[in-house]
């Protein structure tokens, strides 16, 4: 099973070594396919937990959605776990880098994802069935069951979450122009500047948009 290491038991090698991003405390350090903690190494003290989480589920994920974003590294995952009574508490940041493809221009884009984030797991036996369709609504608090938690959806989930909703690569992008569907963001196309009717624009920049992505 995949475990931890303790960065204080012993001296790691580089290759589990993050430069610059965390100081060589006394924490758990990873790098695997997944994370998953043991239920009863869960203490009521904190432990602080390192490590990078893999991005190729993550990116099969985003592939069947709408395509606007991949994760190109994968995700810095800094956080502390302990317990209070049977509830499991969460608290970290990740970070990670993504490339959007621009709604606007249809032009990739890189950007960096650095976000915090706090979730609340109880064991699912401990409440009725009402009070789990009603608790499952509120994005900070889960269940889990079973000897052992899998950080992993917990982390993709917190990832899609902070995501921009439209992708944008400059929130002043000109975009494509609706007749031969040149991006104008480097310049004026030389396209008559006379009005098209709006739904003419809109079927005109829809034909620019679908060749563009047939290029890509």
């Amino acid at each position: 099973m995949d475990r931890p290491i303790d960065a204080g038991a012993g001296a790691a090698t580089p290759a589990m070594r993050m430069p610059g991003l965390w100081p060589d405390s006394a924490r758990a350090i990873y790098f695997g396919p997944a994370m998953k903690i043991q239920v009863a190494d869960i203490t009521e003290a904190p432990k602080e937990l390192s490590y990078a989480e893999d991005v190729g589920d993550l990116n099969a994920r985003l592939e069947r959605g709408v395509r606007d974003y991949r994760v190109t590294v994968p995700i810095q995952v800094d956080l502390s776990h302990y317990r209070s009574g049977e509830d499991l508490i969460f608290d970290g940041t990740m970070r990670a880098s993504v490339q959007g493809v621009c709604a606007r221009c249809l032009d990739e884009y890189g950007f960096d994802v650095d976000r915090g984030f706090r979730f609340v797991l109880a064991p699912r036996t401990t409440l009725g069935a009402d009070e789990r369709e009603l608790s499952a609504d509120d994005l900070a608090f889960s269940f889990y069951e079973g000897k052992e938690i899998d950080l992993t959806p917990f982390v993709h989930e917190q990832l899609i979450l902070a995501l921009p909703t439209r992708p944008l690569c400059a929130e002043d992008c000109r975009g494509l122009c609706a007749r031969c569907g040149a991006n104008l963001n480097a310049g004026a196309c030389g396209c008559p500047n006379t009005e098209i009717p709006r739904l003419g624009a809109a079927l005109a920049g829809a034909r620019a948009a679908s060749r563009r992505r047939e290029k890509l």
